[in-house]
């Protein structure tokens, strides 16, 4: 198969590049003819003042993508191209280069931004879904949800009202992809087409199965409230006697360090590490703490964790239903509860023995749903189910033409 993949990468390295990377490596393993179109927020590097408006019409509908896209699909013929982040760089624009030249369109949806400005469901430290189903979010646009500014979420506001009017959520994109059947349902309440969403969770590389000998609880990701950061480092306060390794960066990143610095045989911190120094701390891991606040469409940092076979500790968010069962494979708990967070962290570590019969569950749960053979065949056949789409619609429009 002809493949077409792109993608917009983040100045700080995420979950979504490397599950882009891994994509495409698999796809290429697999025998596949593989393109990459992508760009790179770096770009904003060479922005000035004065480029400001461009940008923003850029992100409603960028020339210099639209043109790069027609021209590699005019000399690859893709028969599908598979789109995962588009914003800001790519835009819309790179649908309609596709519809027009005959190519059938997927879209993995990583996070929440086409229903929600800020694209993490979450405002004011709680939930938030006031804009899901609103084609112009004006709740959030009145907030300034997008980086604490009106007008950049109005940008984003008016670019997706006008990809609805133009149709371009409803027709040119054939398959969008989600992680889970709670993300799915989420979509189409919002007032998407159910037939065209296709549950597909990550994959993962199989990491081997790890020692779990460090005795240690981890954290590992982005240094936000919304990721639970303050409840994990409340419910720490309450635990003595155990080690807690945080590994990550972004906003509380001082706080972390500072706190880190003053009990360092409790707390040991880490900024942002390379994937492999990563791993090797998470396979030593008793369990994974995974106390995100915010509603997340997967969590890669969980899969990687039953991966090895270390256990994880979650709030109760979407992702949760997918990946972790209470009881079996880890344990949740109550959303923002430090209390109850460190009810189960401590019960964790006084209990290594149902520790460890959760921890080969995980593991088995990996091997079960999550390995890149299993993620090849569904990914193929979400290609398939595309491309016949494309050509029924391309029928149907060359039938009406000749009534015509």
């Amino acid at each position: 198969m002809r493949i077409l993949v792109a993608h917009n990468f983040y100045q700080l390295p995420g979950g979504e590049d490397r599950v882009f990377d891994a994509e495409k490596r698999m796809l290429v393993g697999q025998g596949n003819e593989v393109v990459e179109y992508s760009r790179h927020n770096s770009e904003f590097a060479n922005i000035g003042l004065v480029s400001l408006p461009g940008l923003a019409a850029g992100t409603v509908w960028n020339l210099e993508s639209y043109r790069n896209l027609r021209k590699i699909i005019r000399e690859f013929q893709p028969d599908v191209a598979h789109f995962h982040n588009t914003f800001p760089l790519l835009s819309p624009s790179v649908y309609g280069a596709c519809w027009g030249l005959g190519v059938p369109v997927v879209q993995t949806l990583h996070n929440w931004r086409i229903v929600c400005p800020s694209g993490g469901l979450f405002y004011q430290n709680h939930y938030c879904d006031d804009c899901v189903g609103k084609k112009i979010p004006w709740p959030g646009i009145m907030r300034g949800c997008y980086r604490g500014s009106r007008l950049q979420t109005g940008v984003l506001g008016m670019s997706s009202y006008a990809h609805h009017v133009l149709g371009t959520w409803s027709e040119k994109i054939a398959r969008y992809i989600v992680f889970g059947n709670a993300f799915r349902e989420k979509m189409i309440g919002a007032g998407f087409p159910a037939e065209r969403i296709a549950v597909k969770p990550h994959f993962l590389e199989d990491p081997g199965q790890g020692s779990r000998s460090g005795g240690y609880a981890i954290y590992a990701g982005r240094l936000t409230r919304e990721k639970g950061v303050h409840t994990l480092l409340a419910a720490w306060k309450t635990l003595r006697g155990h080690k807690l390794v945080i590994c990550g960066s972004g906003p509380l990143e001082e706080e972390v360090r500072q706190l880190a610095a003053a009990d360092p045989e409790r707390i040991a911190f880490y900024p942002f590490l390379p994937q492999a120094e990563l791993m090797a701390l998470l396979q030593k891991a008793a369990f994974l703490v995974w106390p995100s606040e915010s509603i997340e469409t997967f969590g890669m940092i969980a899969l990687e964790s039953l991966a090895c076979g270390v256990p994880v500790i979650s709030s109760g968010v979407t992702a949760v239903s997918d990946l972790v069962v209470d009881g079996q494979t880890g344990l949740t708990f109550r959303v923002s509860d430090s209390s109850d967070l460190a009810d189960k962290i401590g019960w964790a570590f006084e209990h290594p023995e149902e520790i460890s019969t959760m921890a080969e569950r995980a593991r088995k749960q990996y091997l079960g749903a999550y390995t890149p053979a299993k993620n090849y065949i569904q990914l193929v056949g979400i290609y398939e189910d595309a491309i016949a789409q494309q050509k029924a619609i391309r029928g149907d429009l060359g039938r009406n033409r000749e009534k015509k």
